[in-house]
């Protein structure tokens, strides 16, 4: 029980925390409302525990065998993010209103946890941390990921509310516009310590 303990505090923490999920979510609930952004909400919060349960239970040993392909997902999902924090920033009010542009589905923010910088770190750490070398690893896993699950929908669903009272607060569509480039920016930021391990592992000397 303490070491479940830890494993929800842990899983507190770094979902709490800001990182590509909650600034994302949270421009969503600026944007669409809470209830359009559900989709985008569930697929978080469903997507990456069963992410944590797959990384936990095979996939560190695939990226051990192939490094190449983790650096490769790594690559691509970095420059996804930029892509997504581009596109944030140049939403326009007007252009969401006339139902132009949409929020994330399910299975797109499902998915999108692989190639979420933050999510291998916090997958790869949690599992890394809280296994034991001859424990059982299917119940360490399940109680990681059964830890995820249950932090997942207050931590995210709190920044999707604190998103949606910004909706009521930001009426003017410039303070939007405003609000989704720094949005925009800060899901750029989020993604510098990914580029510079990328940076780090091509272009470092051995």
């Amino acid at each position: 029980m303490d070491v479940f303990f830890s494993v929800l505090l842990f899983a507190f923490s770094t979902t709490i925390t800001p990182g590509p999920n909650n600034v994302m979510i949270m421009s969503s609930g600026m944007n669409y409302g809470i209830r359009a952004s559900l989709p985008h909400l569930h697929g978080i919060c469903v997507g990456f525990p069963i992410m944590v349960l797959l990384v936990g239970v095979g996939f560190g040993v695939v990226f051990d065998h192939f490094p190449n392909l983790h650096q490769l997902i790594k690559v691509l999902g970095t420059a996804y993010l930029l892509w997504l924090a581009w596109h944030i920033a140049r939403q326009h009010p007007s252009a969401i209103k006339r139902g132009e542009q949409r929020p994330l589905s399910f299975w797109q923010a499902a998915l999108f946890q692989w190639v979420n910088g933050k999510a291998w770190i916090m997958a790869s750490g949690a599992v890394a941390t809280f296994t034991t070398m001859h424990g059982d690893l299917w119940i360490e896993v399940s109680a990681i990921t059964l830890a995820f699950l249950l932090m997942a929908y207050p931590c995210v669903g709190a920044w999707l509310i604190g998103g949606s009272v910004l909706r009521r607060i930001l009426t003017q569509p410039f303070w939007q516009r405003l609000f989704n480039i720094s949005m925009g920016l800060l899901l750029a930021l989020s993604v510098v310590p990914v580029i510079i391990d990328i940076w780090r592992y091509y272009f470092t000397p051995v």
